[in-house]
């Protein structure tokens, strides 16, 4: 049995079992992409944890941020579901499959969930809002400053980002493009509309308008 013994930052990788298993199972089944964007979700996510001065249990924050993007795989691409929402049943499956309690489980799958929806997450459970803000870091630099230049440079030689923009965009796009219908009402519908030519996004004003009430 390997031990993953990574450290950057301070920050170490949960030396469990389980983690150990989430971490072979999302280097199996995804991109080297995703796999190394995840890892860094964790990083970045446990540093803005400490610096908010935030109470989190690392092994379910690593767990959150390992799956939260498993969704974009193909074989996800034609459930009819949200990216997000599929990531955090992958997470649920796995997780209860190992006997992990279900408040446990529940804070994964809502952390997985809600990592596209800002405004919500931060005041939530810790482990929810730090899913989050380690994505927020990683793709939009918000709080890029907040962690110091050694830090960040740590985390990336363990964890490169080679054209990481384009490279996750790419990913988005291939992930949500066969259900477009899932982006109404959030970020990933800006996605589709840079990459994918001819699409329409949903207006929420037209949907209320264009509803079968009279008035």
């Amino acid at each position: 049995m390997t031990t993953d013994t990574a450290v950057a930052a301070g920050v170490k990788v949960p030396a469990t079992t389980l983690a150990r298993e989430a971490t072979e199972l999302i280097r199996d089944t995804t991109s080297e992409l995703i796999y190394h964007h995840s890892r860094r979700v964790y990083f970045f996510g446990s540093l803005q944890g400490h610096r908010r001065d935030l109470s989190f249990d690392p092994e379910l924050l690593y767990l959150g941020a390992m799956f939260h993007d498993v969704g974009l795989n193909e074989a996800f691409h034609d459930s009819g579901r949200r990216f997000e929402v599929d990531s955090a049943a992958e997470a649920k499956r796995f997780l209860q499959a190992h006997g992990v309690p279900e408040d446990s489980v529940r804070r994964v799958w809502t952390a997985i969930a809600l990592h596209t929806t800002p405004g919500i997450p931060e005041f939530m459970e810790p482990e929810v809002a730090l899913v989050t803000a380690g994505v927020e870091y990683d793709v939009l630099g918000l709080g890029y400053e907040d962690l110091s230049a050694e830090d960040r440079e740590a985390i990336v030689a363990l964890h490169p980002r080679p054209d990481f923009k384009n490279r996750i965009l790419r990913a988005f796009a291939d992930g949500i493009r066969p259900k477009p219908q899932t982006t109404f009402g959030n970020v990933k519908a800006d996605v589709l509309e840079h990459f994918v030519p001819g699409f329409e996004r949903g207006n929420f004003v037209r949907t209320i308008l264009d509803s079968p009430w009279t008035e």
